[in-house]
């Protein structure tokens, strides 16, 4: 059984904006953060550089770096501080050498 880690506050409107996360569409609001939008979709947003392990988050207010999540280009964000934006598209490790999944 799968169980949502965030729910939204609203149900009367359907999601407005598409982002991209390892090319995978995902469904989001407007002002929406990205944390907010991955984990309604899933249970990790990156994996730990030190032993691979999934990471989802821990502080949710910018602090602590454990959500980050990539650009495309390369840029690391914080996606507990950041609103999506339609047609974004985000990464759960850093691209290498050009390589986007």
């Amino acid at each position: 059984m799968r169980v949502n880690q965030f729910l939204p506050l609203r149900t009367d409107k359907k999601p407005g904006l598409v982002i991209y996360f390892d090319g995978a569409p995902i469904h989001a609001w407007h002002g929406e953060t990205v944390i907010s939008a991955l984990l309604r979709h899933q249970h990790h947003l990156s994996y730990s550089e030190f032993d691979g392990a999934a990471r989802a988050g821990f502080c949710l207010m910018g602090a602590c770096q454990d959500c980050s999540v990539w650009t495309d280009e390369g840029r690391r964000l914080r996606a507990c501080r950041t609103p999506v934006e339609d047609n974004q598209r985000l990464l759960s490790r850093a691209p290498m050498h050009g390589f986007h999944p």
